[in-house]
């Protein structure tokens, strides 16, 4: 009897994408996904471009469709150790790592209200912080707390397990192992943004005022760390001026070689952010080159008519700060003047890559990357990339790559038995 069932590694947007298409078809489909929660990278996003529209009202239908579907099975805080055998029967070794909060759990929060310690928020990008039991979202799916034991005190503490009315905490929970047997393999863990402090002349974690794209998606967003308001790190004052600097360790030889694609469109939708909430603010945007292709180009187009949106071609060479105002001067050749000037802004926002996750963790099986460690699909028959984990994309394009995968997937299943 042909082995019918998927696993598909990673619970982004890709990951639910290739899994719910091959759950529709009558495929029985495993997910794992480190992260307490599903949804990756798109639950961080404040909007979408070019609509300019939230993005948690499309991943709740993806979540209804998973609790409505029985062929699907998800692990969170879970990863992959080990992978053996060959398309159509694979044998995969899957660590789940405790979270110490069972199914018990209601979301009370009567936990948090005790909790003495504290921990950087990720989800925010160490912006904030959270208790060291925490709910990783608000709208977190499964809408299950976790604790951070690098941040809790343990039992010795307890106070989050006497408030629990429910008996949801268990302090000792231990890590435990399943193995799964499937017939094809989805892999699909995404990207990380680029590490900025490699940039070192742009001063990212030296100077307060100088953030990523990825955390301006959280100070724009209303359940991020200052509820929606763009403010300036160092003073929370609000801002006069801003810059975007492009390609911030893409294309580069020293670092990401490749183009990540939405970067400009991502400081573009950015610069409406800043607009909406700073109708006078100046905003320029250093670039190399934009790239805005097909029907994105009439964003760019009605970006670039803003008011006070001054677009300055050349890549910024360095970043200094002013100790006293916490200013920051950008040092930039202006290749349509062709000189170098200097210009002063409340904030700098670096457009970092986007680097595939697979450049930190590595498939456990015999596959193939390119040079910035993108995976190749179909490297080891039956075992394919989706998404940002092949090459950068943005979330429509990484649906519909998804979606192409999980088929791929299927007639892996079928094949493999033949």
């Amino acid at each position: 009897m042909a082995n019918k069932s998927i696993l598909v590694v990673g619970g982004g947007i890709s990951g639910l994408t290739a899994a719910l298409e091959a759950a529709e078809t009558g495929q029985q489909v495993y997910i794992v996904e480190k992260k307490p929660y599903l949804g990756g990278k798109v639950t961080q996003v404040n909007q979408y471009f070019p609509k300019l529209c939230p993005p948690n009202c499309g991943l709740e239908i993806n979540f209804q469709r998973i609790k409505k579907n029985p062929r699907i099975n998800f692990f969170t805080m879970a990863e992959v150790e080990s992978i053996s055998g060959q398309e159509g029967n694979f044998d995969v070794t899957v660590k789940i790592n405790p979270r110490f909060v069972n199914e018990n759990c209601t979301g009370c929060n009567n936990c948090v209200d005790v909790c003495p310690a504290q921990r950087p928020n990720s989800f925010n990008y160490g912006m904030d912080k959270t208790k060291a039991i925490y709910l990783p979202h608000q709208f977190a799916f499964p809408m299950k707390y976790v604790i951070d034991m690098d941040a809790c005190q343990g039992a010795q503490c307890g106070k989050c397990a006497s408030a629990c009315l429910y008996d949801a905490i268990d302090l000792n929970m231990q890590p435990k192992t399943i193995t799964l047997n499937v017939g094809a393999i989805v892999w699909a863990t995404g990207w990380d943004a680029y590490d900025a402090n490699k940039l070192s002349y742009y001063g990212f974690g030296r100077y307060d005022n100088v953030i990523t794209n990825v955390m301006m998606e959280r100070l724009a967003a209303i359940n991020g760390p200052t509820g929606g308001k763009i403010l300036r790190p160092s003073d929370g004052k609000e801002i006069k001026s801003i810059a975007f600097i492009q390609c911030a360790g893409s294309r580069d030889e020293n670092h990401l070689k490749a183009c990540s694609s939405v970067c400009c469109l991502a400081s573009l939708k950015q610069a409406t952010y800043v607009r909406e909430q700073y109708p006078e603010a100046d905003i320029y945007i250093y670039y190399i080159d934009i790239r805005a292709r097909g029907k994105y180009e009439d964003f760019y187009t009605k970006v670039e008519r803003e008011a006070n949106v001054q677009f300055i071609k050349g890549k910024a060479g360095e970043i200094k700060e002013d100790p006293s105002t916490k200013q920051l001067i950008v040092v930039a050749e202006n290749q349509m003047e062709q000189k170098v000037e200097e210009r002063a802004y409340d904030m700098v926002v670096l457009a970092t890559g986007m680097a595939p996750a697979t450049a930190v963790t590595k498939v456990p099986a015999e596959v193939a990357y390119d040079e910035d460690n993108f995976l190749i699909s179909g490297s080891q028959p039956g075992i394919y990339a989706a998404g940002c984990v092949k090459n950068p994309l943005d979330v429509a394009s990484a649906v519909r790559d998804a979606t192409a995968t999980a088929l791929k997937a299927i007639q892996s299943t079928v094949r493999g038995q033949q």
